[in-house]
């Protein structure tokens, strides 16, 4: 198991968090994840906050494969935020169709994803992230509080033991995010504002 199919896998479980995650959000932190793993292998390197790809040293899941070969391998190479954006581009509808491919996610009525709804079935990849989850791992707790997830067990502070390259790769979730959720914001303004301008003429 990867740590973005583990993140997903804890954003499905019931009851986290309150509300549903947007798509859009959990794509970016899987793209996150996705990063960290490439990074531990280690597929790449960091270098100025520049992704340095590297060789990817031994078979792996195919979605990480799929991520190592999209490196750009030109100088000056690419920053951590352009590639969780690039990367992250409907990443989330990706994963969900690996999971639901092996049977570890099954459809079920409607859902806040697209497509309908996604629900966990019991399966070795969901006693895996949950076991993660429960253990607290520091990876996994600092991209799932990015989208608003907290255990039982997690204080809702930063993880300590968490290296340079985790702290790095989250900080750079943590601002997309913010940038994503700006931009949400701006285009309901935008929205509300020409609504009011119709109702005006009518």
């Amino acid at each position: 198991m990867t740590t973005p199919r583990d993140l997903l896998i804890v954003a499905l479980d019931a009851g986290q968090p309150s509300r549903p995650v947007e798509s859009g959000d959990l794509s970016l932190a899987l793209a996150g994840a996705e990063l960290i793993d490439l990074l531990k292998i280690p597929a790449g390197r960091l270098d100025g906050g520049r992704i340095v790809p590297g060789h990817l040293p031994a078979p792996a899941d195919r979605l990480l494969e799929e991520a190592a070969a999209s490196f750009v391998r030109r100088e000056p190479f690419e920053s951590v935020s352009d590639w969780l954006w690039r990367r992250g581009n409907s990443l989330a509808d990706k994963y969900l169709a690996a999971l639901e491919a092996e049977g570890a996610v099954v459809r079920q009525g409607k859902h806040h994803f697209r497509g309908g709804r996604k629900v966990l079935a019991d399966s070795p990849s969901r006693s895996h992230a949950a076991e993660r989850w429960a253990a607290a791992e520091p990876v996994l707790v600092a991209l799932a509080e990015s989208l608003g997830f907290r255990g039982e067990q997690q204080t809702g502070d930063p993880p300590d033991d968490v290296d340079h390259v985790v702290a790095t790769v989250v900080a750079g979730v943590n601002d997309a995010l913010q940038e994503l959720e700006a931009e949400r914001q701006r285009r309901g303004v935008e929205q509300a504002a020409f609504d009011n301008i119709w109702r005006g003429l009518e």
